[in-house]
């Protein structure tokens, strides 16, 4: 077997032709003539030492060995196109791309200002923002997927270097009619007798909220669960229970939604933000940038 014979032509053919399932249609797709595809193939085939397809009258299907190549062919080609992308940046006057991963708390209270005056202040740098749960930023850091991950305090870090990036508060929020609604604080206790709105299980808060409950001995009455603190505010609003949020989070909703905001007594509702590394001592200098930015701010 030697795999150094393979070639990204051959691979992007080898998708082409699992895709239709027609040697003669991957060819046309990638156009070549139908005999310099099939002489792709079978050197392909014997670069691997194995055969790819079982060939039938109607085309062509993946043998497990096909099958296996084809996962691999795909993420090679996929870093191949990023590859390109990055390259294509650099090319146009971009310094470094940094793929920032960070938790809902994080996106929706701090990063839009000081992103914005990051972008501002350092044309050259593009930050590639995606929105994850806590526990899937710390995977995406240690795999390589992110560069740097924003996410909540006592989410496991998994061997990663931390930086502490700010605090917040956790509050509790019920629409104004609300038995609960006329106090100024209130204990966690006293707000498990009502049902529930909250993000999903795997989120770090509602992951805080399960944690806190079973410390009181008390089950959580989860009334719905969805997917962004706008959409929880929206469903206290409309009645469907009350949920714990952080307290600049809900600042632009408190009076267009018609809620209160109660302090909780609590101390877990004090959370820390933290910038998540797989090695600070070894991030490129644009990276560094960015993070030396957010924990100036």
């Amino acid at each position: 077997m030697n795999l150094h014979r393979l070639d990204l032509v051959s691979l992007s053919l080898f998708n082409l032709v699992v895709r239709t399932g027609s040697i003669s249609k991957g060819a046309e797709l990638a156009h070549l003539a139908v005999g310099a595809a099939s002489k792709r193939i079978s050197d392909l085939e014997a670069a691997v030492g194995t055969e790819l397809f079982e060939r039938h009258s109607r085309g062509v299907t993946l043998t497990v060995a096909g099958d296996a190549l084809h996962r691999h062919a795909q993420r090679i080609l996929n870093d191949v196109d990023q590859l390109a992308a990055d390259l294509s940046d650099y090319a146009s006057g971009v310094l470094g791309v940094v793929r920032l991963w960070v938790n809902t708390s994080a996106v929706t209270q701090f990063l839009p200002r000081e992103l914005a005056s990051f972008v501002a202040a350092n044309p050259g740098i593009r930050i590639e923002l995606e929105e994850q749960n806590s526990s899937e930023i710390v995977l995406a850091v240690l795999d390589g997927r992110a560069d740097v991950g924003i996410f909540a305090d006592r989410t496991p870090t998994l061997g990663l270097d931390i930086v502490n990036y700010r605090e917040d508060r956790l509050v509790l929020v019920v629409p104004r009619g609300h038995p609960l609604a006329r106090r100024k604080s209130v204990r966690f206790e006293e707000a498990c007798d009502f049902d529930f709105v909250t993000l999903s299980g795997a989120t770090s808060l509602a992951q805080r909220l399960q944690a806190a409950s079973e410390t009181l001995g008390r089950r959580l009455k989860l009334r719905i669960q969805v997917r962004s603190f706008d959409a929880m505010c929206q469903m206290v609003a409309a009645g469907m229970g009350v949920a714990v949020l952080p307290r600049e989070a809900i600042q632009p909703h408190l009076r267009s939604m018609n809620l209160r905001e109660i302090t909780l007594e609590d101390d877990w509702t004090h959370r820390r933000l933290v910038i998540g590394l797989r090695d600070a001592g070894a991030v490129p200098r644009h990276v560094r940038t960015l993070i030396d930015h957010l924990c100036a701010g």
